[in-house]
């Protein structure tokens, strides 16, 4: 019988990547990066505002033609390859990343007449511009529609789409008076694949509907009327230039044009996946089931958990979201995080220190302090709180230092700051009865520093296992490209036989020591009564 393939294309805050993996064992036989030319490091930033985050769809566009083909082209030298053999294609990308498009469906970045208008680029997911149009929404639904807020955790965020479309029609009229529609980077991509030029029929994305739209089955997105009490233009929005039903990715949004085909080196008519957010595709591609929590630790990171969704869940403040059949279909998805991980580590190293191997040699260094020993500690609020306070507008702290603290213990101590917020969102899910068994962890983070793992491990007092696969979102991506394709082309009937094939956990498992967990159960109580103070 022929080998099969699916595709994974997943694109993250600075790049795109294609996935090629072996359907029958999630063997990867081809992975390739292209990175987003415009801006610093693929974003737009803006010098006069500092939550300015912006980036250029035709960036999208080019990293995913490059970047497919050059898999395609290293695939090509496996045996048992061949690009008709690609039976799916799955999507994945950041969100909430909106952007305007006209009615063919094309991005008013690419109008002349906004070429020059940063607002008609897509809003990425860390802009945090709406921030007042966020607390707005927030206000209004809690006297009108609480049930809008009581699944995204009692908060509506400034990374979300309501939020920037608000602060887009503020500051740009002009720019969503020439829009037909205010659209997903989610629902985008698999709409350029597809050819379909028409935004009112694309297949939405339930995954950043629910977790970013305030979406829910049972109302769909918010009423027009709640919307045009904040603003009668967002209300207008709604009426004309949005949708009323979303999908899950084990959907096909269409197949592949002829076009497109052509362009990535690819067999037309291949179907593709609805679109997903690119940490739900991780968790996917990690393997979560119930009581897994899949944590993606990337510049920021997102915890994800999934529940049957025939089972009675309560309603979870200071979450991004419970929404039916984000992550899995009969589950419902759990998204929490935090909004710098990485970028707090980064942010040290770039503006602190020196060499172009600081991480590894703080580490190094740091590995060496016991638990408490530098008398330091940090909350890791430096990009805002994404989860349990929703608060973009939070910054971040460090306590204890003397004359005599090194760079190692600072480092250290924002490791630890990062662990202590991790330790509060497990504790939130269990709070409300979500039991967290084990902990799966993913990104570059999780494979290339053990420092990081073991203080996790130490202050959560839980085994810190690693994701198998280094490219979980984009073979989450693939997964449901495999399950599109169904079983008579050769793929699977259901995500949960698709991940017993494909997904699979590292030997090397971080362990708590008791010693040390002790001492951060001391630690973690004086920060959350330093964090209580500042509130």
């Amino acid at each position: 019988m022929a080998k099969t393939f699916a595709l994974g294309l997943d694109f993250g805050t600075n790049s795109a990547r294609a996935l090629i993996v072996d359907i029958r064992n999630g063997k990867e036989i081809a992975t390739a990066v292209a990175p987003y030319p415009s801006g610093e490091a693929g974003i737009i930033l803006d010098k006069r505002d500092p939550n300015v985050a912006r980036q250029d769809p035709a960036d999208w566009l080019l990293a995913m033609t490059q970047c497919t083909r050059k898999a395609v082209r290293a695939a090509a030298k496996v045996a048992g390859f061949s690009p008709d053999r690609i039976i799916g294609i799955g999507v994945d990308t950041t969100a909430s990343t909106p952007l305007p498009v006209d009615a063919r469906g094309v991005p008013l970045s690419m109008d002349r007449r906004f070429r020059n208008n940063i607002n008609a680029l897509a809003w990425l997911w860390k802009d945090h511009t709406s921030f007042a149009e966020a607390q707005e929404i927030t206000e209004a639904a809690r006297k009108q529609h609480p049930e809008y807020l009581a699944k995204c955790g009692g908060v509506y965020s400034s990374e979300w789409y309501w939020s920037k479309a608000l602060r887009c029609l503020r500051v740009a009229p002009k720019v969503m008076a020439a829009a037909a529609s205010w659209v997903e980077q989610a629902d985008f991509i698999p709409a350029v694949l597809t050819g379909n030029t028409n935004p009112a029929t694309w297949k939405r994305s339930v995954c950043a509907a629910g977790h970013k739209g305030m979406y829910h089955r049972s109302w769909g997105l918010p009423d027009a009327d709640f919307l045009a009490s904040i603003d009668p233009r967002l209300g207008r929005l709604r009426r004309q230039g949005t949708f009323e039903e979303a999908y899950t990715s084990d959907q096909p949004a269409g197949t592949l044009s002829a076009e497109w085909a052509r362009k990535l080196g690819l067999k037309a008519g291949t179907p593709v996946a609805v679109g997903s957010i690119d940490a739900h595709m991780g968790a996917v591609g990690a393997g979560i089931r119930p009581g897994s929590l899949v944590k993606i630790l990337g510049t920021s990171s997102c915890d994800m958990m999934i529940y049957p969704n025939n089972r009675r869940l309560p309603d979870i403040p200071g979450l991004c979201g419970i929404v039916d059949g984000s992550i899995v279909p009969g589950y419902f998805g759990l998204e929490a995080g935090q909004s710098a991980v990485g970028d707090i580590f980064n942010w040290f190293v770039n503006y602190f220190c020196e060499g172009e191997k600081a991480h590894a040699r703080l580490s190094a260094e740091a590995a060496r302090i016991a638990p408490g020993a530098s008398g330091l500690l940090a909350l890791d609020w430096n990009n805002g709180n994404r989860t349990v306070l929703v608060d973009p507008r939070l910054t971040g702290l460090l306590v204890g230092q003397t004359l005599h603290t090194t760079p190692a213990e600072v480092y250290r101590a924002l490791i630890e700051g990062s662990a202590f917020g991790a330790r509060m969102i497990m504790e939130r899910l269990e709070e409300y009865g979500v039991r967290v068994e084990e902990v799966i962890n993913c990104g570059g983070i999780a494979e290339k520093n053990p420092l990081v793992m073991q203080i996790y491990a130490d202050v959560t007092g839980r085994p810190m296992k690693i994701s198998r696969s280094s490219q979980t979102c984009a073979l989450g991506a693939a997964i449901y490209g495999a399950v599109v394709a169904g079983r008579q082309a050769g793929g699977y009937d259901s995500v949960e036989e698709a991940q017993a094939k494909m997904c699979g956990v590292k030997a090397k498992v971080y362990k708590p020591i008791r010693r040390n967990h002790a001492t951060y159960n001391a630690l973690f109580i004086c920060t959350g009564n330093s964090a209580r103070s500042i509130l």
